[in-house]
């Protein structure tokens, strides 16, 4: 049986979620703020309580090591955006992005932009796939919708290593 091109990009989908969650599964509250390095990125309260991230315009040389709460609010922007130029509405600023403040509420958060993405694939033809992506190269590239969505999984997917193996680093510590 041949698999169309919104089939096969929802398998991968399905699958780099899948292996997403089983981390999500297993996160304690207390790893997401542990630092695993002196040079470390995390989300902190700002002035008003809210949370943000470390952030440099330029990469740092080295680049610190994140926490999992940086990695997810990183995970919440990157989704948030896309998924904003995928409906067609103006994107948030990386400012805008916020954090939800506890490990409990980043799990539901990353949870329903899957939900909202799932929408967002679900609506999609074979002949979509074609259309000039919207994000997250500049309007005159030639990359394509397909294009934007494989990006999705690709970086889903490398965060959610980062996460797992952050996780599995601080439970081994622990020991």
């Amino acid at each position: 049986m041949r698999a169309s091109r919104c089939d096969l990009l929802r398998w991968q989908f399905d699958l780099t979620w899948s292996l997403f969650d089983y981390h999500l599964e297993r996160l304690r509250p207390d790893d997401f703020l542990w630092e695993p390095a002196p040079l470390c990125w995390t989300v902190r309260r700002d002035a008003t309580g809210a949370w943000v991230p470390d952030w440099a315009e330029t990469e740092p040389d080295p680049i610190p090591v994140p926490t999992i709460g940086w990695v997810s609010w990183h995970i919440g922007w990157w989704w948030s955006v896309t998924i904003d130029h995928a409906q067609g509405r103006a994107p948030r600023d990386r400012t805008e992005v916020t954090w939800p403040g506890d490990g409990t509420s980043a799990v539901e958060w990353l949870r329903g932009l899957r939900t909202t993405w799932l929408t967002v694939l679900d609506g999609l033809t074979d002949a979509d796939l074609d259309a000039p992506a919207p994000f997250p190269w500049p309007q005159d590239s030639e990359h394509t919708v397909a294009h934007m969505i494989a990006w999705v999984n690709s970086e889903l997917m490398k965060n959610a290593s980062e996460i797992g193996q952050l996780r599995m680093v601080r439970a081994a510590s622990l020991k």
